[in-house]
């Protein structure tokens, strides 16, 4: 494969070194910055991230990075959120009370629904492997099996605006809920492919190969 220049976000949430290494197995050149000009000049950014959602934009705001993000956003070079990176990526969120997102896009973040009291058949958060239905044909899916299992730790999902942003959704619980996401030049992945095995590896390697949206 062509080494692709790879920047992965660095802003405080998460750990990055092992999405590093996912790509060095691929041997795709990445680095992790925080850095506005590295940022900007690279081909693709990754916004990775674990934790609250609150504590995920706090995070970016100290690192001044809200702006260079957008601007990267428009310039139509491929971007991908992981996990929390993936729900940063929407409007608002309801964890902790509302807080706005990067709003790149439309839609909201909400809390799984409760299991019952006493059936205990599944807790929250969701941990653990679950899979992947495609709901369209896109570049990000390809060469994955029909229903790919990926690594997955989180308590809220995303909920676009416009059911067509989500490529593919996964069940859990009480909720199926998007586990894909993709607008434009602009993707989420809600489980952690640099976890999963050589599915998520696959994913990777598709979204280095995307193509800038307005070239």
């Amino acid at each position: 494969m062509k080494k692709t220049d790879v920047v992965i976000i660095d802003y405080g949430v998460g750990n990055l070194f092992n999405l590093q290494r996912a790509f060095n197995t691929l041997g795709v050149n990445s680095m992790i910055s925080n850095e506005k000009e590295k940022i900007l000049n690279a081909e693709r950014i990754l916004l990775p991230g674990v934790g609250a959602f609150e504590t995920g934009m706090k995070k970016l705001h100290e690192n001044d990075l809200l702006t260079t993000l957008l601007e990267f956003a428009d310039s139509g070079k491929p971007m991908m959120g992981i996990c929390l990176g993936m729900q940063l990526l929407m409007s608002e969120s309801e964890e902790n009370g509302n807080c706005a997102g990067l709003n790149l896009i439309p839609g909201k973040v909400i809390r799984f629904q409760e299991p019952d009291v006493k059936s205990g058949v599944f807790k929250i958060p969701h941990i653990g492997w679950s899979a992947l239905n495609p709901l369209v044909q896109a570049n990000l899916l390809e060469n994955l099996e029909t229903t790919p299992f990926m690594y997955f730790i989180h308590s809220y999902l995303v909920v676009p605006d416009d059911p067509s942003f989500c490529v593919a959704a996964t069940s859990y619980g009480k909720d199926t809920f998007c586990s894909v996401i993709k607008r434009k030049n602009v993707s989420g992945c809600q489980f952690h492919p640099e976890r999963s095995g050589d599915y998520g590896l696959n994913l990777l390697r598709n979204f280095v190969l995307e193509k800038r949206e307005n070239s």
